[in-house]
């Protein structure tokens, strides 16, 4: 019964660890994709200021990178949410596999030493 409590506690912890980890990686990419985007917006609104025929024709590109970046973005936070869904699915199930809750603690039973 220990064994069941131990692995199912060290199996959240895991999940939780993966969740952190693919939380952190996706901040940074999503970070360096709206860096990349407010670039973009930027010579976007230059080309459009400047009614070069050229610079117009080459925000076409610039605003499809635009959405296509908005769509990665989207896609990682998606990704985020189910991580954190599935870490939250397998900590309840390790909680409930074996163990008593207590006002939201995992409890343990106590061995009592024979006298």
């Amino acid at each position: 019964m220990e064994e069941d409590m131990f692995s199912g506690i060290a199996n959240g912890a895991q999940i939780e660890g993966k969740a952190l980890q693919t939380f952190q990686k996706n901040s940074v990419l999503v970070q360096h994709i709206l860096d990349q985007n407010r670039l973009l917006i930027n010579e976007i609104n230059q080309n459009h200021e400047s009614k070069i025929p050229d610079n117009l024709s080459r925000n076409v590109g610039l605003i499809r990178e635009l959405n296509n970046n908005i769509r990665r973005v989207a896609d990682l936070y998606t990704d985020l949410s189910n991580s954190f869904t599935k870490s939250m699915e397998v900590s309840s199930e390790g909680e409930s596999a074996g163990t008593t809750k207590s006002y939201g603690r995992v409890g343990q039973k106590r061995i009592r030493a024979n006298d």
